[in-house]
């Protein structure tokens, strides 16, 4: 994401180098869920996601297209499923990674 965001809209945080007086949120929340914040706004899961994709102008249409409830709800969905996922998928990134 960070090499779409060519015009630099997007500041990424590391939660590990965030100061917790400036977010409200506790550790373990952020490194749960995908967070990101769009006119003042918190959002958590796909909402920051599809917020992301609208910053990025060549993802901009996708972000777009989930902004509404109903799309919003089933990438949600998606989004849930892939957090169940992922720590099997990130085991066999791992192993393919080992020579």
């Amino acid at each position: 994401m960070r090499r779409l965001d060519r015009r630099g809209v997007i500041r990424f945080v590391d939660v590990d180098q965030a100061e917790s007086a400036t977010c409200p949120l506790d550790r373990g929340e952020l490194l749960d869920r995908f967070h990101a914040s769009e006119n003042g706004r918190l959002l958590s899961g796909a909402e920051a996601f599809a917020a992301m994709w609208r910053a990025i102008p060549i993802l901009r249409p996708l972000g777009l297209a989930f902004r509404g409830p109903f799309a919003s709800a089933l990438l949600e969905r998606f989004y849930r499923a892939f957090l169940r996922a992922r720590p099997s998928l990130q085991k066999f990134a791992h192993r393919l990674e080992r020579p």
